[in-house]
């Protein structure tokens, strides 16, 4: 058993001083007679014995009536559950290479950015403890969110990375140093960045492999994704007359800078050719950053202070009862 607000328990001794004081200046009713030989040998009624017998159950009632207000509760259930408490920075690339249109989905054609969103979809709905946040790039990175729990504004502020929105290029490096940048003030245990490109490296202030290496130095772990199909993928075009149709565009994935920044931070590089493959790579991801600890989760608690209550008017009526009747005094 507990209580709610324990403080309130430590009022009864100053209660029970008070009482005592009040009871102390209270003047006892007397009678006067002219010889106290009246009384000799009248010996001691079992009346006189329990004359302060009211007083007591008094002082027991107003205990009971504070240990009540003390909210006492029973502890029926407490429950316990595992979280994982890591900070992932996803970076995505979001460069015009994005809109090869080389993965399916339900059967239809989608642009590399689409179909990678709705797997990050996946991937945070799968991460209830952690804090997520999203760093977009091409020749420029920029924070789409920082870390948060809030992971149902992270995927509103997900929905509004388009392709076009940033000057073209692929800053590898400078996504990853962004990607650090709001990670330098975690507290977490682990710290994680998953970066998805598919092109090389061709901008930015910052080179990739250095980039790696500051990670490395803050205890950082990069898993990195090469999207896209290998060799040549239908790249959409649209004529004088407003048709769309495809053209055939080989786009290049510096997989050797990848590999080298996944093993230089601990993590692993994968390479997503489809739908379903870029799918399987977040879940493998989401499998291997998870340290769990236990936390608890919420209690389940049975009042009792109607019990406390209960006994309190109980003996209060005894009380009112024995000073009523067995033990009325007169005067």
């Amino acid at each position: 058993m507990e209580f709610k607000d324990p403080w309130l328990i430590a009022l009864i001794p100053f209660v029970f001083i008070l009482f005592l004081f009040l009871k102390r200046r209270q003047k006892e009713p007397t009678i006067r007679f002219p010889s106290t030989k009246l009384l000799m040998g009248s010996g001691t009624s079992w009346k006189i014995r329990i004359r302060q017998l009211p007083f007591i159950l008094r002082l027991i009632v107003v205990t009971l009536f504070i240990l009540a207000l003390a909210g006492p509760r029973k502890i029926l259930e407490e429950t316990k559950r595992q979280t994982e408490g890591i900070d992932i920075i996803l970076a995505i690339d979001c460069s015009g290479s994005m809109a090869a249109e080389d993965f399916m989905l339900q059967g239809r054609r989608y642009n590399r950015l689409y179909v990678i969103k709705e797997a990050v979809k996946g991937f945070v709905d799968g991460r209830k403890s952690d804090r997520l946040g999203l760093i977009a790039f091409a020749a420029l990175a920029y924070t789409v969110s920082p870390l948060t729990m809030d992971h149902n504004w992270l995927l509103t502020n997900l929905e509004r990375i388009e392709l076009g929105l940033i000057k073209d290029g692929t800053a590898i490096g400078s996504g990853i140093s962004s990607s650090l940048a709001r990670l330098k003030n975690s507290k977490a245990k682990s710290k994680v960045i998953v970066l998805l490109t598919d092109g090389i490296n061709n901008t930015g202030k910052i080179q990739p492999l250095p980039a790696a290496q500051m990670a490395k130095t803050l205890g950082v772990k990069i898993y990195t994704i090469g999207a896209g199909t290998k060799g040549y993928a239908p790249f959409p075009v649209t004529d004088v007359f407003g048709r769309k149709f495809y053209q055939e565009v080989k786009i290049d994935i510096d997989e050797v800078t990848l590999k080298k920044i996944a093993e230089m931070t601990g993590g692993l590089y994968f390479r997503a050719t489809d739908t379903d493959s870029l799918r399987e790579i977040y879940k493998q991801i989401d499998t291997l950053e998870k340290t769990k600890f236990e936390e608890i989760g919420f209690k389940e608690y049975k009042e009792l202070f109607n019990v406390f209550l209960v006994s309190a008017l109980a003996i209060l009526l005894i009380e009112i009862f024995l000073n009523q009747t067995v033990l009325l005094r007169i005067p």
